[in-house]
């Protein structure tokens, strides 16, 4: 095999959940198939990663320096919806049920890899919730353990601090993560907060 060959499937298996065989048929497929999209693939990732940046408002992905939902004036400034990650952000987006701000934790708490509040920005999450204009913290994390965690930890600190906090209802099956959720169980799951 040569080493551009070799480079292409190696760069394909930092995807999530992508091995060794499923890199390669991309791979192959991508030069034998498809040169064109090999192209197009390879401008858009150069091109993002080139561009985007995270929103200093909320965190999430953006080519400005606020994105597109936070710098929106029809948006809920009283309600802050905070998700683990942009493509959780963009799964309760496209619900259509929720009309507030959100605030990305870019991940989530899991002391067993090393992984504290200063690496998932609590303290920005702490300054923003307490700002004055937000009156309730939406906990949208995952229902995994650690999200459950994140979630307790942020929970309490907030209702320390005089804010109101609810929690994404059941709706959602345990173990599961938004991003892969169907989106009338989401919608569901934000109606039936608690």
């Amino acid at each position: 095999m040569s080493h551009s060959l070799d480079a292409l499937i190696d760069a394909l298996r930092r995807l999530p959940g992508v091995g060794v065989k499923s890199a390669s048929r991309m791979a192959y497929h991508l030069l034998q198939h498809d040169r064109e999209g090999a192209q197009r693939l390879a401008q858009a990732l150069q091109q993002a990663a080139g561009s985007m940046r995270h929103c200093v408002r909320c965190h999430t992905f953006t080519e400005n320096e606020v994105c597109d939902t936070c710098a929106n004036p029809q948006r809920d400034l009283s309600k802050l919806c905070v998700v683990e990650t942009p493509a959780d952000q963009a799964a309760v987006e496209r619900t259509g049920a929720f009309r507030g701000l959100y605030f990305v934790l870019m991940g989530r708490l899991s002391p067993l890899d090393g992984i504290g509040p200063k690496d998932i920005g609590l303290d920005r999450l702490f300054e923003r919730a307490t700002d004055g204009s937000v009156q309730e913290v939406i906990l949208a994390t995952n229902f995994t353990a650690e999200g459950e965690a994140t979630a307790h930890v942020i929970g309490e600190a907030l209702k320390a601090r005089g804010v109101r906090v609810t929690r994404l209802a059941r709706g959602v099956p345990a173990g599961s993560e938004l991003e892969y959720v169907d989106l009338g169980t989401i919608a569901h799951a934000m109606v039936d907060r608690r």
